[in-house]
């Protein structure tokens, strides 16, 4: 079987939908066993994951009719906006201890967004952390980091299963 043939868009859809829902419960099992304190960017992060895995497996359910593409474009965007996040939180906890914060005047548009989740859901989204701590390093990456892998990966699955590469034939007749 050809790799073109076996990363059929039916599978690349499932693959990154159950990436993100791998993800998304990892998430969820590294909180409650090292009682980390998530921020706001990191439960958006786990929103953006469960929307992934969410729109993935619609479309891998719906490939390969051409609905599938129309509902999966939309993983394209959650994966940039969620690699964007993963980078912006990154970025602030590279920066020298108590040079930035997250914390401000005004809750901004996800901060708001994650408040209204965490009153709904506590167990799934109540943010206690700050952004730019770093609570736990896994191969001495932070997981803010480890996430800018996972988006990247979905955004990449998306594309590629939104986008399929033609066969190419070896012999032309």
């Amino acid at each position: 079987m050809m790799p073109q043939t076996f990363l059929t868009p039916r599978r690349l859809w499932l693959l990154m939908a159950g990436a993100a829902a791998v993800l998304t419960v990892a998430s969820l099992a590294l909180t409650a066993w090292q009682n980390l304190h998530p921020c706001h960017l990191c439960i958006f992060q786990r929103l953006l994951y469960l929307l992934l895995a969410g729109v993935g497996l619609v479309a891998g359910l719906l490939a390969p009719r051409p609905a599938a593409r129309r509902v999966g474009f939309l993983a394209i965007p959650l994966a940039a906006g969620g690699l964007a996040v993963a980078l912006y939180q990154s970025w602030l906890q590279a920066q020298p201890a108590g040079s930035v914060s997250c914390v401000g005047g005004e809750l901004g548009l996800i901060e708001r967004l994650v408040e209204w989740l965490g009153q709904l859901r506590p167990e799934l989204f109540l943010a206690t952390g700050f952004c730019e701590e770093v609570e736990m390093t896994i191969l001495k990456l932070s997981l803010a980091n480890w996430s800018v892998l996972g988006f990247a990966v979905c955004l990449a699955l998306a594309y590629r299963a939104w986008r399929p590469i033609p066969e190419r034939r070896l012999f032309r007749h």
